[in-house]
């Protein structure tokens, strides 16, 4: 975004007294207060002044984050589950969704960061709503549902392995685009926009061809096989995407056809996405870490990034948090493979915490966790 000299001028007196009205502006600068208001006004397009009281777009870079936001509830099981009976064990309850949990991570790290995911006239929606701006996250363009706030059931085995899991998103499948009309607006004041396909095709759809025409970088992150299989047909070649981060299951769901976990396969599908406008497709692998495929004019570049090791408290949420660090470390100016090495280092931060995004989570958490040769990677040969 480029502004005149003039608008410049204005941006630095604002930082410095947001509270300065326009005449204030043009005495301080010498002009007059029509012309004032005509370049606020334009700074308002450029996404720099954010309406009234002349609220400035955050000097570091923004993510605009559009997706779920729900409670989730976790049962963990005393022993190994048993189907058809009961099973003593322990639960909780904490606000998540797969778009949210995003935002309050990357909102942790220090990153300006906007949510917009619609929520339930209800005490569930307000306590997601306070959670997430506690965190940090802006949560004023909340889209509120007709329906319930969304709920997430996740049944853990006593390993904290995800066993099965139950949700009721009705909020989120019906939102609709005529629900989004914030969202152009944000995009002028954003660097990054992360979806999550929660959200309808037809949203999703909409959302990432705005993103290529405000000229914003884009991440879509399929969430679930199901997720997955219905948002396949937006990757039809027509839109660009920077980045998608399936697992090996959802890689199988984008390609409509099966997958098997190893190296070959998953190089092999990774490039079928890139046919398909996808730039970077970043395969989670569990412990044997992921697999980022690079498009370049010469064929996929391949890397394996490892996984640090971690003492497994609950796998809840961490390809949330690794979408976030990645998503922070690009913004910050690494490349994609020392951005994927951030983003593993939050994953195994959130598999060694019983939470599922960590309150204690900070930078200087990440970088005594991250070496220059931990977690190591490995190119491929071509």
């Amino acid at each position: 975004m480029k502004l005149t000299a003039r608008e410049h001028e204005i941006v630095t007196l604002l930082r410095a007294d947001p509270m300065l009205d326009a005449a204030a502006l043009a005495e301080r600068i010498g002009s007059t207060r029509a012309a004032v208001s005509v370049h606020l006004s334009n700074l308002m397009k450029k996404g720099v002044v954010r309406g009234r009281g002349y609220l400035l777009r955050p000097e570091a870079d923004t993510v605009l984050v559009v997706g779920g936001a729900v409670m989730d509830t976790k049962v963990r099981t005393a022993g190994a589950p048993v189907l058809g009976t009961s099973n003593p064990g322990a639960s909780s309850s904490t606000v998540g969704g797969v778009g949210r949990n995003i935002a309050e991570n990357l909102a942790r790290l220090g990153r300006p960061t906007v949510l917009v995911a619609p929520v339930g006239d209800d005490p569930a929606g307000e306590a997601i709503a306070d959670r997430t701006t506690a965190a940090g996250v802006d949560c004023g363009h909340f889209v509120r549902s007709p329906h319930p706030t969304g709920t997430y059931v996740a049944v853990l085995a006593d390993s904290g392995d995800l066993h099965i899991a139950v949700a009721d998103m009705r909020a989120t499948d019906e939102l609709a685009v005529a629900d989004l009309a914030a969202v152009p607006g944000l995009l002028t004041g954003a660097d990054a926009l992360v979806v999550d396909a929660n959200l309808s095709e037809s949203v999703v759809r909409w959302l990432l061809n705005a993103a290529a025409e405000a000229g914003v970088l884009s991440i879509l992150d399929p969430v679930s096989v199901a997720k997955a299989t219905a948002a396949a047909p937006v990757l039809d070649g027509t839109i660009p995407l920077h980045t998608i981060t399936p697992n090996v299951d959802e890689l199988a769901a984008l390609v409509g056809a099966p997958v098997a976990p190893d190296v070959d396969a998953v190089r092999a599908a990774a490039a079928l996405l890139h046919e398909r406008g996808v730039s970077h497709v970043w395969v989670r692998r569990g412990t044997a870490g992921s697999l980022l495929s690079i498009a370049t004019a010469s064929g996929p570049r391949v890397v394996i990034v490892d996984a640090p090791p971690t003492d497994v408290a609950d796998v809840t949420g961490a390809g949330d948090s690794m979408t976030a660090g990645f998503v922070n470390a690009l913004l910050d100016g690494a490349d994609v493979v020392e951005a994927a090495r951030h983003g593993q280092v939050l994953a195994a931060l959130t598999c060694a915490s019983p939470d599922t995004v960590r309150d204690d989570l900070t930078p200087a958490l990440v970088a005594a966790h991250l070496t220059p040769t931990q977690p190591s990677t490995k190119e491929l040969h071509r």
